[in-house]
């Protein structure tokens, strides 16, 4: 269906003008700002080719060619809310509960992944769709997780340094570096920005129990929304400060529980109650802010929610840390289990799948 170029406003159309003149070869960045566009900018006339339109405008006489293709994928829709794509909200995630990937954890192994376009961008899909993968046969050595980061974005140094160790500690500094049993949460919920990605490699697992959970925190927060609106729009509008500590380290953050985009779209979690301090608010909300509170953890904790599986040597997960909350089974402190883990950031995750793809098109003679 071919669209009317009346269907666009002049200055809209004047702004996103893709010549030469307009925006620079190769970058897709544009040479002018909107203070170099005449206010008063109009179509002056259009001219109809095969594929495309030419449109001049006024006052300045410019020449800009719209693609009909390009004009239908930006389509205006006036009057009926137009939402702007945002792969980082729920519109393109794939929510799950535990049953749905009890026989479909999204698994691929590390020598492939490595060496495989193909494979690599399956991984990075399912990071981005399904809020996790599972790499096989990564070798439990010192620092490999290191390697898988930077196989698709940069590693994210935090005061922990490039990596951490999680590992039975004498006298730990955060409940990870202990035996004990660790309940869904997402991790640094107290820093500002939030490290996105989380990478978990396992060297050694000889420990009865330590078993690892996931959580899609997007689906669960859908799930509040759809029995009780009311919980939902608290938690979504409720500021709560998160806090850690240490010797060397004091950190805060303060943002909702569950943050939403513009236009109200699930699009963060931060759940952590370790880290959570005193709630402000006026004396006569607080009853309802932790029944709401208290109704997302029973369903973040809830066994269909929770997908559990055991890490071996060798298997690395690689997770969203805005949306999938993980969790471990308590375990016996005697028994050997030591895992390294390390940050990284979606925007290098959507990079490098962006390119992958890219490749691909071009791989097949695409256009």
């Amino acid at each position: 269906m071919t669209l009317p170029v009346s269907d666009y406003p002049a200055l809209w159309l004047r702004d996103n003008c893709s010549c030469g003149d307009c925006v620079a070869p190769g970058t897709e960045q544009k040479l002018h700002g909107i203070t170099d566009l005449a206010p008063d900018t109009r179509i002056a006339r259009v001219e109809e080719h095969e594929d495309a339109v030419v449109v001049v405008f006024a006052p300045d006489d410019h020449r800009s060619r719209f693609t009909h293709a390009w004009l239908a994928a930006h389509r205006l829709d006036a009057g009926s809310g137009t939402r702007p794509a945002d792969d980082r909200s729920e519109d393109a995630k794939n929510l799950w509960q535990a049953t749905d990937l009890a026989d479909a954890i999204p698994t691929g192994d590390w020598p492939t992944f490595q060496q495989d376009p193909v494979a690599r961008a399956a991984g990075l899909e399912a990071l981005l769709r399904q809020g996790f993968f599972l790499l096989r046969d990564v070798p439990p050595t010192d620092r490999a997780v290191l390697t898988v980061a930077e196989s698709f974005g940069y590693v994210r140094r935090t005061n922990y340094g490039e990596l951490f160790e999680v590992r039975v500690e004498d006298q730990p500094t955060n409940l990870a570096f202990s035996s004990l049993p660790i309940t869904p949460h997402t991790d640094n919920p107290y820093r500002d920005p939030v490290p996105t990605i989380q990478l978990l490699h396992c060297l050694v697992n000889a420990a009865e129990g330590g078993d690892s959970g996931l959580v899609d925190g997007f689906a669960a927060a859908a799930r509040l929304r759809a029995e009780d609106p009311a919980a939902f729009d608290l938690l979504a509008r409720t500021p709560v400060t998160f806090r850690y500590a240490d010797a060397a380290t004091e950190l805060s953050a303060t943002r909702p529980l569950i943050g939403l985009d513009p236009v109200g779209r699930i699009r963060e979690i931060r759940f952590n109650n370790r880290s959570m301090r005193p709630i402000a608010l006026p004396a006569e909300q607080i009853a309802a802010f932790y029944a709401a509170y208290r109704r997302l953890a029973e369903i973040l904790y809830s066994a269909e929610a929770q997908l559990t599986f055991r890490l071996e040597p060798g298997d690395c997960v690689v997770f969203d840390n805005t949306r999938v909350l993980h969790a471990r089974t308590g375990f016996r402190a005697g028994g050997a289990r030591h895992l390294q883990g390390c940050y990284a950031d979606l925007d290098g995750a959507y990079s490098a799948l962006a390119v992958l793809r890219r490749g691909s098109l071009e791989s097949n003679g695409a256009a």
